[in-house]
């Protein structure tokens, strides 16, 4: 048996609002948002009492998803702060394919963007990046070249 597709990545977070706005500024649209709680809820997570926000955003393409969670109950928990560095174990990033990526980075700062070390040119095929965004979530980006 194969799988059929990643169906989406999820991420938890304070502030949703300001999650939201991000990656709506990034270019994805906002599917919808609703509250889970409930037996189904703890039995999935592993956890008790569970009641959470969520806000489920697609790409453009509509092939990949990205699944935001703010926890009401339990509260979330933080293993560090929020800025490491992108070598850290268990640490994760998404990447973006995107049409001009000094606009899009420009277009992030005033959502709490700021770009990891550089925009950098790997040979002639990309311009890749990497932005750290609200609750310290890493984006990478790409730019194809050709």
């Amino acid at each position: 048996m194969a799988i059929q597709r990643m169906d989406n990545v999820g991420i938890v977070v304070e502030n949703m609002d300001a999650a939201v706005a991000y990656f709506v500024e990034l270019g994805m649209e906002l599917e919808g948002r609703t509250e889970v709680k409930g037996p189904v809820a703890d039995q999935c997570t592993g956890l008790e009492g569970v009641h959470c926000d969520i806000a489920m955003l697609r790409t453009p393409d509509g092939h990949s998803r990205l699944e935001l969670s703010k926890y009401r109950t339990p509260a979330a928990t933080s293993d560090g702060p929020r800025n490491r560095p992108h070598n850290i174990l268990g640490t994760h990033r998404v990447m973006f394919a995107v049409d001009d990526i000094k606009d899009t980075v420009a277009r992030l700062r005033p959502h709490g963007g700021e770009v990891i070390g550089e925009i950098a040119r790997f040979e002639d095929i990309y311009l890749l990046c990497y932005v750290r965004g609200p609750e310290g979530i890493i984006v990478g980006l790409a730019e194809a070249l050709r």
